[in-house]
């Protein structure tokens, strides 16, 4: 009955053949100088034995894949697809478990009640959901999936990348996967167009491409979208920056600052951007664009908009500056960019410039003065001619506060740089630190050291503050040891 998941059994010959080599092997003389090397071997039986579970345990779960495999397609056939819809989980739950049951009964396979278990809950994900990928997407503890061809899945826990156990059956089944992701936002993805970036129901980033640029097999990433916000007192209590910092944040989005969150890759950018709107004030009418729409705003009147790539044929495309564009027509008071990467960075400024004070957004920079030079370049690529010090002007009249976000080596997140922008010095756009993450060292387990501190600087804004009614004590800038 198993005959198709069963190995080739051995052939008598080559059964003989270990038996003999090991009677050869114990029948030869060791020569005396080499005795010392046996035992120092000795551990290696026992190292096979340990590793026998694990190989058990791996022929099972390719058994459990391949009968896996096999009532999925059972169910497709006997399935209504279309009735699926209309269907509650509960009634789905049962239809398919008694399909399986059945499958499972005229195919004489005998499971255990916790592999039958795994495998309906399995053939469920597969037909209502993403198949292996469901259970690591309801698992709250990891932040990102990363998919190197069918058998390689990674995923990020605390900021550490980890190989999974879970695996797909075959780059077809991944393939399958994809499809069923993207198709169900109206994209497509193929030979023709390998590659794809699309949002899931949950609010989830994924980004996929597949063969022939994919050489390995497809590639995928699901950055994941955290349902509970996280409020400045989470970021707080997670020691992503100090009281003195959040108290010195709420002023100044509160008294309409211009503010851009600067960091890397996964460096937590978009969480920040949501913790700094919770301080603007429910009157205002906030209008945020995104290429894919994360942020998660409190306030009641915010519209949300979301930029489109071009179709099959290279048409349809709406860009973040044509959002942007509109935007400006629509009686914004703040506008919030999910990313400034490109040409829209001049409507960006413009509107900060023209009476939407308070606008956020976020760039890709390292540090507050590579951020600067960053918008620089962005201007230049957009084609147009101004002189350098004209663009320097432009930017520190426009740019209050760089917030600077970091990732570090062991994978925790800070806020290492809060830096002001005073205006013009000659050609060069002066700034002044308020606040910075100051690195000690590294503790156990190479975790970083170190505490927030003020720099001794009082703010360039205080005045402003003070009129909006946030008159923040002298001492909140002072330097503090760790």
């Amino acid at each position: 009955m198993f005959s198709r998941y069963k190995k080739e059994a051995a052939t008598p010959a080559a059964k003989a053949a270990p038996a003999a080599a090991a009677a050869a092997a114990a029948a030869a003389p060791a020569p005396e100088e080499a005795a010392p090397k046996v035992v120092m071997r000795k551990p290696a039986p026992r190292a096979s034995a340990m590793a026998a579970p694990a190989d058990k345990e791996r022929k099972r779960k390719e058994r459990l894949g391949e009968i896996k495999l096999e009532l999925h397609k059972e169910l497709l056939n006997n399935l209504n697809l279309s009735a699926l819809e209309s269907a509650s989980e509960q009634d789905l739950r049962h239809e398919i478990n008694a399909i399986a049951s059945e499958v499972l009964q005229e195919r004489a396979i005998v499971l255990n009640r916790e592999e039958r278990v795994t495998l309906n809950q399995e053939l469920f994900d597969e037909v209502t959901g993403l198949g292996p990928l469901e259970p690591l997407l309801k698992d709250e503890t990891i932040s990102d999936i990363l998919i190197n061809g069918p058998h390689q899945i990674f995923v990020e826990r605390n900021g550490k990348l980890q190989l999974s156990d879970t695996n797909f059956k075959d780059e077809k089944h991944l393939l399958r996967i994809i499809d069923k992701i993207v198709s169900a936002v109206g994209r497509r993805v193929d030979e023709s167009n390998p590659y794809v970036d699309a949002r899931l129901q949950d609010g989830s980033r994924f980004n996929a491409m597949v063969p022939p640029i994919a050489v390995d097999g497809s590639l995928v990433s699901i950055r994941k979208f955290k349902k509970d916000k996280l409020g400045i007192d989470d970021l707080v209590n997670f020691g992503a920056f100090s009281e003195e910092m959040a108290a010195y944040l709420q002023a100044a989005v509160s008294t309409r600052l211009n503010v851009i969150v600067s960091g890397g890759t996964g460096s937590g950018k978009t969480t920040t951007l949501n913790a700094l709107s919770s301080f603007i004030d429910n009157s205002e009418r906030i209008l945020t664009i995104e290429d894919t729409a994360e942020l998660q705003l409190q306030q009641i009147h915010v519209g949300r908009m979301e930029s489109r790539p071009p179709n099959v044929e290279g048409k349809g495309e709406v860009s973040p500056r044509d959002c942007l564009k509109n935007a400006l027509r629509m009686r914004p008071d703040r506008i919030i960019v999910g990313e400034t990467r490109g040409e829209e960075v001049i409507d960006m400024l413009q509107a900060m410039n023209t009476g939407h004070d308070g606008s956020m957004t976020t760039i890709h920079a390292n540090n507050p003065r590579d951020g600067i030079a960053r918008l620089e370049n962005m201007i230049a690529m957009a084609g147009i001619e101004m002189p350098i010090k004209a663009v320097r002007s432009q930017i520190s009249s426009a740019v209050n506060l760089i917030v600077q976000a970091s990732r570090l080596q062991d994978g925790s997140r800070r806020m290492t740089s809060i830096t002001e922008i005073t205006g013009m010095e000659g050609d060069v756009i002066s700034m002044q630190e308020v606040f910075r993450f100051q690195r000690t060292g590294l503790g156990p387990e190479n975790k970083i050291m170190g505490h927030f501190t003020a720099t001794g600087v009082r703010s360039h804004f205080s005045e402003r503050f003070r009129l909006w009614g946030y008159d923040l004590p002298p001492s909140i800038y002072e330097p503090t040891a760790g």
